[in-house]
């Protein structure tokens, strides 16, 4: 380790200038701060978080991520599927995306110049665009030719809606039920769960809303007609709801970019969660037909990626569309700046997700996600006969819902309905809190009132720690089968602090 330059010293004189030089050392700051990290969240960032941490057993002082795996300060092991909320696709701490830090913060390098010459995102630019869909073969009027880059995946969201209603002259948003694009104002506007704009007063007018997989009701929303005011300007969509692991129909989201183009409205794909290796395929709508050549390939008008773009280092997001969608909002010199943000081209995000692009295909991400994820899926529904709780697992590579359904035998739905009746959201934390307290498996619920668990793990897990999870969820399931039964105390004391704390 080099060896950390002198402080600098100033003159009486020059008090109002600052001392530089100082060495700021991290481990040794949390060496000797004491402080236990949940009471320093419980004070100064959010108690009721806290709270819910506590309660369901996530309390676990982590140090150290690596792969698909995290790791608290007793040297436990943990495999991680919730992945940071589906960032760190190429896994914690990927190596080469840390020396490409380390080369970018050595070199100096001129970031954020405000006007001037942004050469990394012109070179990220380029690479996106060269594994978009449809890439090789679209036609250069449908082809995604241009980037506009942003901080995060509801940022790039706000702008993408922000190009569709400026390049038709539209301003209406149309958007699917269970919907999922972020929690700013905007995209709380187009959230399809409403238990995130509940208590916001009025959000963005001009939005409908169209059950999920329902191309009649889409072809209807997409004209002027009782409760719609005017033409929509775009429909915004997952290709997989990540709120749930919905999936479409084969045909939905072909038919669904006919439509809007038929109406002169703009499809905009939501492929922050579903992009880059997440589904199998670098982008999700690929398996929809999305850029496939022939009759029944389609492409979008805008397509927006964040979360694992820079390999979970720098916040980063892009926004890809089409050479027209780009020009009617950047249409002259005076309006070259008509959407913008301030850390969206900064350098260290640019090399974040060069290196993470290098990543995902120099070793080759998308087709390990494709043949551990159905692995996974294969070893979890290997339950459904055993386990009547067992609906259905589903999903698409390493995003993978298991989902749960009311018992026939009557011991069970006693246990069940009594969960149900305290929080619709319980049972899954009966099957979740075991996981990770027995199993060391971290997971999540998919959504509000849902009894599904989703995984999202980094796209690095391996079949070894595949199979772990499979064991760990046969454990877990099982003894939800069983009644009394462990997991269904843990259910019971959960509902009994909610009744305390809220009631």
């Amino acid at each position: 380790m080099p060896t950390p330059p002198a402080p600098r010293v100033f003159p009486a004189e020059a008090e109002t200038e600052p001392a530089r030089g100082a060495r700021f050392d991290l481990q040794r700051l949390l060496a000797e701060d004491a402080a236990d990290p949940l009471d320093l969240l419980a004070q100064h960032v959010n108690p009721a978080l806290t709270g819910v941490l506590k309660t369901i057993g996530f309390d676990a002082k982590l140090v150290r991520g690596e792969g698909a795996c995290l790791f608290d300060d007793r040297g436990r092991r943990y495999i991680d599927c919730l992945g940071g909320y589906a960032v760190f696709n190429v896994g914690r701490n990927h190596p080469v995306v840390r020396d490409a830090l380390r080369q970018a913060l050595d070199a100096d390098l001129p970031s954020l110049p405000g006007i001037g010459t942004f050469r990394l995102a012109g070179l990220l630019a380029r690479e996106l665009l060269a594994i978009a869909p449809g890439a090789p073969t679209a036609t250069p009027e449908r082809r995604l030719g241009k980037v506009f880059f942003a901080s995060g995946g509801a940022e790039a969201n706000d702008a993408a809606i922000k190009f569709a209603r400026r390049a038709t002259g539209r301003s209406r948003i149309i958007y699917c039920r269970r919907a999922y694009h972020g929690v700013t104002l905007g995209q709380m506007s187009v959230n399809g769960n409403h238990e995130f704009r509940e208590g916001f007063g009025s959000l963005l007018p001009d939005t409908t809303e169209v059950p999920w997989n329902d191309l009649p009701a889409l072809k209807s929303a997409l004209s002027p007609g009782p409760g719609r005011e005017g033409e929509a300007a775009a429909f915004i969509v997952e290709p997989i709801q990540g709120k749930g692991v919905n999936l479409p129909g084969e045909a939905f989201l072909r038919d669904a970019a006919r439509a809007c183009r038929e109406a002169g409205a703009l499809l905009i794909l939501d492929e922050i969660q579903t992009g880059l290796g997440r589904t199998g395929r670098m982008w999700g709508c690929e398996h929809f037909g999305a850029g496939s050549p022939g009759p029944d390939g389609w492409m979008p008008d805008i397509l927006t990626t964040a979360k694992g773009l820079s390999g979970g280092m720098v916040p980063v997001s892009a926004v890809l569309m089409r050479d027209a969608v780009h020009a009617r909002t950047f249409s002259s010199l005076a309006e070259c700046s008509k959407i913008q943000t301030t850390f969206g081209m900064n350098d260290l995000a640019m090399v974040a997700a060069l290196a993470t692009l290098h990543v995902l295909r120099e070793e080759r991400i998308p087709q390990h996600a494709a043949a551990v994820g159905e692995h996974l899926m294969d070893g979890l529904r290997s339950m459904m006969g055993r386990h009547e709780m067992v609906k259905e697992v589903r999903g698409k590579g390493l995003m993978v819902a298991i989902e749960f359904q009311r018992p026939e035998r009557s011991t069970l739905r006693v246990g069940w309905d009594l969960l149900h009746k305290l929080d619709s959201s319980l049972f899954c934390q009966a099957i979740i809190m075991p996981l990770l307290s027995d199993h060391g498996i971290i997971t999540q619920v998919a959504g509000h009132a849902m009894d599904v668990i989703k995984l999202i793990p980094p796209l690095v897990l391996s079949k070894a720690e595949a199979d772990e999870i499979i064991a760990g969820f046969e454990e877990a399931v099982a003894a939800c089968h069983r009644f009394p039964g462990p997991a269904w105390e843990v259910g019971k004391k959960l509902g009994s602090a909610a009744l305390r704390r809220f009631g």
